[in-house]
């Protein structure tokens, strides 16, 4: 019996799922979730990116940061969490912080493995045609880097999803956090298992459109 209630029966979630779509609440959260996703993951990317060109391209760079970078993505962010609070409240802010926590390490990382493995006769190419430095580096480099480079941003989608639903709870439980809370307290297992279809659901397509655009550029790891 207690089996059954943690684990309710397929026909039962799917009713809630169904039940689920119909209500306010859901699509306040899911707004909300979505926003605060989108916001974390995209300074992550816009962030991650350039500063994993500057740890390819730069020895100097690479010392300083490579320790920070290493020492996120190893370590429990979950437990950094709570710290965020005095600095940004209890608001969407501090959710997509955790979310920036959760993803810019992967992209900073992936981005940076991309730039170092260019070949040298793709720069020495740029060279004799008389190419500057930094026309090199954004005209040769970082496409010729676009396949880990997406890389990066593909896995950063899953750890963006973890850490927008971890920040909901542990921080603010609102979202779709606060509607796990919620649906935990007062054992409505249905809905929670529901809510993870929806949450499942999110991740693989965001996925699965990055991943269409990363096939749609794999032709640069064939020619680099």
């Amino acid at each position: 019996m207690g089996w059954m209630t943690l684990l309710p029966p397929l026909s039962g979630i799917w009713f809630a799922f169904a039940e689920l779509l119909e209500q306010t609440a859901f699509w306040e959260a899911f707004a909300m979730t979505a926003r605060t996703f989108g916001i974390g993951l995209g300074l992550s990317i816009l962030v991650g990116i350039p500063v994993g060109v500057l740890m390819g391209i730069s020895t100097r760079a690479d010392k300083i940061l490579s320790i920070w970078v290493n020492l996120f993505i190893s370590a429990p962010i979950t437990a950094v969490i709570p710290a965020l609070m005095p600095i940004f409240g209890i608001a969407d802010a501090t959710v997509i912080a955790t979310v920036i926590l959760f993803s810019i390490w992967v992209v900073i990382i992936d981005t940076q493995a991309g730039i170092t493995h260019v070949k040298d006769s793709l720069v020495e190419m740029g060279r004799n045609f008389g190419c500057s430095r930094w026309k090199i580096i954004i005209w040769i480099v970082i496409p010729a880097a676009l396949p880990e480079i997406i890389t990066g941003v593909r896995l950063s989608v899953v750890r963006a999803v973890k850490g927008v639903i971890v920040g909901q709870i542990v921080i603010a439980l609102i979202g779709f956090g606060g509607l796990f809370n919620t649906y935990l307290s007062y054992f409505l297992m249905e809905r929670f298992w529901a809510l993870i279809i929806v949450v499942f659901v999110m991740s693989f397509t965001i996925i699965g459109l990055v991943e269409l655009l990363e096939r749609r550029i794999a032709f640069y790891a064939r020619t680099r």
